[in-house]
């Protein structure tokens, strides 16, 4: 166990925290933070739920990820160079944002947040694309864990630590705050080591047509996509209604936000680590399969709380076990993602996999509203753990592949079909 530990301190490794951070800060405020906002503002369900599509530009961001493959920033690197653009962007975006107030004029506020969507979506493509190059192989569940730890814990701040802000202050603060956050960490991506060298498309064709054509002629491809596919969809579909359930039980926001922070934080913490090290002794197989099954656990928690009401014990119980089983869940998912990417095209080919993983639950999320109010709280989320189960069958057709990958030292090599 030392041993497994000590990978931990390796500085690419610890790198990945704060590259997690900038990557995990932006998610919630256009997410269920931005729905808690709007449901101050006295927006409806059905509102919220059709502006959860704001979030589409992460699943779709195969659109554009081939131009950060072709093109590079000159002096700051092929990776870096892309990764502080965006972030100063985004910065700019999110101070714009905490000037507008949604009741005065809600298609501002979601320009903004589509804006603020669509550069996190491409910061997040360079920084799939330089931890993918960056880490050995052995470095990989490490890598991933840690990286995950730094955007679990943005994303608690950026939503419970949120919501004790926007109670005491408010919104706009948050979003102003945010914003300094992301300036401080553009000063980081200057000191960032930048990966080996690698030659960029010679065309914008050829950064297209190659990732597609290396990946979909491999062995079990497109069942390996709908497996990603089907793996969170759950999860992501619960996620866009947290927030109003909580608030739809009466809980304060300051009491959804503390229990965010201190059994959040707490369960994130165990969920990545753990996660990390357990994907390496249990197999990354094994591992995706209970790890799923964990995810529909937490959705099951949150039935639980909407049949019995207003409980902080249960709203601790269930966010504890949500943050823990989903920051379980994606370090062995992502260990996957990366695993099945060819190094020589890693931007196009992990916002691929990554636009797979999230287009379902996107598309979806704009229904849950209308969902929830037609079924009920209880059922609504009994529904999203139901969701599971077709993953987990796929699972077992798979299975022997992705064991067969896990074997290897340089894993992806053999799941693509190129040993």
């Amino acid at each position: 166990m030392n041993a497994a530990l000590r990978i931990y301190a390796r500085r690419r490794v610890l790198s990945m925290w704060p590259l997690g951070f900038a990557s995990g800060l932006p998610l919630l405020l256009t997410g269920s933070t931005l729905s808690a906002w709007l449901s101050q503002a006295g927006l409806s369900l059905s509102q919220i739920g059709v502006l959860s599509l704001l979030g589409l530009p992460y699943a779709l961001k195969i659109l554009w990820a081939p131009l950060l493959d072709r093109f590079a920033i000159p002096l700051l690197g092929r990776r870096r160079g892309w990764i502080l653009i965006s972030q100063v962007l985004l910065s700019v975006c999110l101070l714009l944002l905490s000037r507008v107030s949604p009741q005065q004029s809600v298609s501002t506020v979601a320009v903004l947040a589509l804006l603020v969507a669509f550069l996190s979506a491409s910061q997040d493509i360079v920084m799939d694309a330089y931890r993918t190059e960056l880490l050995r192989s052995e470095e990989r569940a490490a890598g991933t864990a840690v990286f995950v730890f730094g955007y679990r814990v943005a994303m608690i701040c950026s939503g419970g630590l949120a919501l004790i802000v926007a109670e005491h202050h408010s919104f706009a603060l948050v979003y102003a705050l945010a914003a300094l956050l992301l300036i401080g960490g553009s000063v980081l991506t200057l000191r960032m080591q930048e990966t080996p060298s690698v030659r960029p498309p010679r065309t914008l064709r050829s950064a297209l047509i190659d990732p597609l054509r290396d990946y979909f002629g491999r062995k079990s491809a497109l069942q390996i996509l709908l497996f990603i596919t089907l793996y969170r969809v759950g999860d992501t579909l619960a996620n866009v209604m947290l927030m109003p359930f909580f608030l739809s039980l009466h809980f304060t926001q300051t009491e959804i936000g503390v229990v965010y922070k201190v059994i959040g934080v707490a369960a994130t913490i165990v969920g990545t680590l753990l996660g990390g090290l357990l994907t390496v002794r249990l197999g990354l197989a094994r591992a995706l399969l209970l790890f799923g099954c964990g995810q529909a656990a937490a959705n099951v928690c949150y039935s639980l709380l909407a049949l019995v009401g207003k409980s902080h014990t249960l709203l601790a119980l269930s966010v504890g076990v949500d943050h823990l089983c989903t920051g379980l869940a994606i370090a062995a998912l992502d260990a996957l993602l990366m695993s099945l990417c060819n190094r020589r095209f890693s931007a196009m080919q992990y916002a691929l996999l990554v636009s797979v993983s999230a287009v379902l639950g996107r598309v979806l999320g704009g229904s849950a509203g209308v969902i929830a109010n037609h079924v009920g709280w209880p059922l609504f989320f009994f529904l999203t753990a139901v969701l599971s189960v077709p993953a987990v069958v796929l699972w077992h057709y798979l299975q022997p592949s992705i064991r067969h990958g896990d074997e290897d030292a340089d894993g992806h090599q053999v799941l693509s079909g190129r040993a």
